[in-house]
């Protein structure tokens, strides 16, 4: 460590760390712009400018590294003419347009100029005038003019996500930041630029002109959609969410998003709605009330209890519902005497689970891993932050491996990280390819391997890599989970990881997959799984925020379900009519309250950000309801909370043990995995995410 003295103050500091990152640990406020905690340095905007003594002239804090003893003062005369002076550079040529500017009231610019710049302009030249650009849906690019050329867009694509989609051309004030030949900026992370842009050049494209950031209240969430279980504040404005932006939180998302946490908003206010309660009588849609909507549904399943068993009734239940709807809804079921209830929608394998599936680690411990095999996943597209995080690994040092398919992995470049070592295989040769792996150890050890494999020369690639370094993880994707011989893969990924001293674990797929398992929303006996109640196993089905688009059938699971005499569809939104009896109107993410389990087994609770549009009620009301009236004990809640202590009463065994038998061979074809932005309901109807190169690649594939 090494004592410098900042304002008069001592403070300590780590040796190689910058003045700037002193003067954030004393909590000093140095004015800067191009200086990003997540970035790399640049020192090309100068606004952060400090005395430093014996130094002939004022330095940049942000690129100059501290010495024993050095003295530094931000507030003396010398500093602050050096920062006015920047500020006045900077205000040369940016357009007078804040009265209109989206920025307005968020623009690190405008609050600064307050400080530092002065009253007028000693230039009288014309300023300068940037053309836009087009780079895509979902940013704007409309007033490059105010641009500074922070160059942070362009660091942030190089170092977070992965891809220059951005740079800067020509020089001095012809300078732009821009795209190269024509191209879109495509980045599943692309949105983080506008956060991070300081002035108003990069904006929002779906939230333009929508209303000023002093109009918008904020309330604090959670991502709906991937495992991260990305922190999130939401903007709303007459009872309407209008912007969702990251919630900082380092063990979690850091201070990013992803596209589809900060877009999927829009399907929230769309036309698609479901706002009041709905019944098919002689083919036709009729609105009704609630109590007419939820007798007809208690005594439905009340008759078909009666005439077929409680056997014949199921449900099956979106990972992307709350912990406390999830939990409401297996109980609603088992206290009818049945255990059909699955949220495994998009499984091929339904052998009985020991434990709760996880991650195996921490969030926060995937950027610090020196040896990574990631198996049967579309890493970046499946999950950005966590592929963020392992970017970050490997630009400290890491060795990334994986086993994967030609789908999932297009060539070496897809995924935007460097790989140490590949094998590009059929899903069916998954679990193959990772017994060549443990043939290769087991060489290598001098033990025995757990089945018959070759030690290719690519196996003994990756098991050298896993052999060394210290901290080590193997990943299952979500094709993995998915895929026809799912145990033998977590089988052979255990005996791997026991060998090489790594952790091992699930990536999972939804918001709420690890919480399902959690609250038992599977079958824990001889219940019917998920891929039997598709394919009409069942005479009453209901389900919660699940569509055709969201199971492994496809678009067959609706002749599946259109068997049965009743379906109950609980949903945001006006979907599975062709099959449905039912629609009962659950409110989304942002109008309820509720809980997510993410990937490394963090519960997280929100509150509803607005109130429900029309009817809408929230999901854990709904079946608490139904269980009263279906006369099922144990559903005396007044509370999301209440559900919640309940659900959470007996902490979950997050273990990712088997004990099956190791099977080579699979069925030929890729396991089911949604694209993007055909993950769940939400981002299927953001109109905004449907018109980037993802969706138009998943409708293609």
């Amino acid at each position: 460590m090494i004592e410098i003295e900042l304002d008069g103050k001592k403070v300590e500091i780590a040796e190689g760390s910058m003045v700037m990152h002193a003067a954030e640990k004393a909590k000093v406020y140095i004015p800067h712009f191009c200086y990003h905690k997540k970035l790399s340095i640049a020192a090309n905007c100068r606004m952060c400018l400090v005395d430093i003594e014996k130094a002939p002239k004022p330095m940049p804090a942000c690129a100059t590294p501290v010495t024993q003893g050095m003295v530094v003062r931000t507030q003396t005369d010398k500093a602050l003419k050096a920062q006015k002076s920047v500020m006045e550079f900077l205000l040369i040529n940016h357009p007078l347009d804040c009265p209109i500017c989206d920025q307005g009231g968020e623009c690190q610019l405008q609050d600064l100029a307050v400080g530092y710049g002065g009253s007028s302009s000693r230039y009288q030249e014309e300023k300068r005038v940037v053309f836009h650009k087009d780079v895509g849906p979902l940013i704007s690019m409309e007033e490059m003019s105010r641009c500074i050329h922070c160059t942070r867009c362009v660091r942030f694509g190089q170092e977070i996500a992965g891809v220059m989609e951005l740079g800067m051309s020509h020089r001095g004030e012809h300078s732009e930041i821009e795209t190269f030949v024509g191209h879109s900026v495509d980045s599943e992370l692309s949105g983080n630029m506008i956060d991070i842009c300081p002035v108003g050049a990069l904006t929002s494209k779906p939230f333009r002109y929508q209303a000023r950031t002093w109009e918008l209240g904020r309330r604090k969430s959670v991502s709906p959609h991937d495992s991260t279980g990305a922190n999130l504040i939401v903007q709303v404005k007459n009872n309407q969410v209008l912007r969702v932006v990251p919630l900082e939180n380092d063990a979690v998302n850091e201070c990013w998003i992803a596209d589809r946490d900060r877009y999927s908003y829009e399907a929230l206010n769309g036309a698609d709605r479901l706002t009041t309660p709905m019944l098919k009588q002689g083919g036709q849609w009729k609105e009704v009330d609630w109590q007419t909507a939820l007798e007809y549904v208690a005594n439905g399943l009340k008759g078909v209890k009666d005439q077929h068993g409680a056997n014949s009734i199921g449900a099956l239940v979106s990972p992307h519902s709350t912990l406390e709807e999830l939990y409401l809804a297996a109980g609603l079921i088992r206290g009818l005497g049945s255990d059909n209830v699955d949220h495994r929608l998009r499984h091929a394998e339904f052998g009985k689970a020991e434990g709760v599936r996880w991650l195996g680690l921490p969030i926060a411990a995937l950027t610090q891993l020196q040896r990574v095999l990631v198996v049967g996943s579309n890493l970046r597209k499946d999950h950005p932050l966590f592929a963020q995080r392992l970017r970050q690994a490997v630009r400290h040092g890491a060795q990334l491996n994986t086993i994967t398919s030609k789908k999932l992995l297009k060539d070496a470049d897809a995924w935007a990280i460097r790989l140490a070592n590949a094998v590009v295989t059929e899903a069916g040769q998954w679990a193959q390819a990772l017994a060549n792996v443990a043939a290769a150890i087991a060489a290598e050890k001098g033990v025995t391997a757990p089945v018959a494999g070759q030690a290719t020369p690519e196996a003994q690639a990756i098991a050298k890599s896993l052999l060394g370094g210290e901290r080590k993880a193997v990943l299952l994707g979500n094709a993995a989970a998915h895929a026809a011989n799912a145990a033998s893969l977590l089988a052979l990924a255990n005996w791997i990881a026991a060998q090489t001293g790594a952790s091992v674990g699930y990536l999972t797929e939804a918001a709420n997959t690890v919480g399902a398992q959690w609250v038992g929303a599977q079958p824990q006996g001889a219940g019917l799984h998920a891929g039997q109640m598709l394919a009409g196993g069942l005479k009453a089905a209901v389900l919660l925020n699940v569509e055709p688009a969201d199971t492994a059938a496809g678009a067959a699971a609706a002749a599946g379900l259109n068997q049965a005499e009743m379906v109950v569809t609980l949903s945001p939104f006006k979907t599975n009519l062709d099959f449905s009896d039912v629609l009962l109107p659950i409110a989304p993410f942002s109008e309820t309250s509720g809980s997510f389990v993410n990937a490394e087994g963090r519960v997280q609770s929100f509150h509803a950000v607005v109130k429900p549009l029309g009817e809408t009620r929230p999901a854990w009301k709904v079946l608490r309801v139904l269980g009263n009236l279906l006369g099922v004990s144990g559903f005396d809640f007044e509370s999301s909370q209440e559900v919640l202590a309940a659900a959470t009463a007996r902490a979950p065994n997050l273990s990712n043990a088997t004990q099956a038998a190791i099977r080579l061979d699979a069925p030929a074809g890729e396991p089911v995995s949604a694209a993007i932005y055909q993950l769940d309901g939400l981002v299927r109807r953001a109109p905004s995410l449907q018109l980037t190169a993802d969706a138009r690649e998943g409708v293609a594939a």
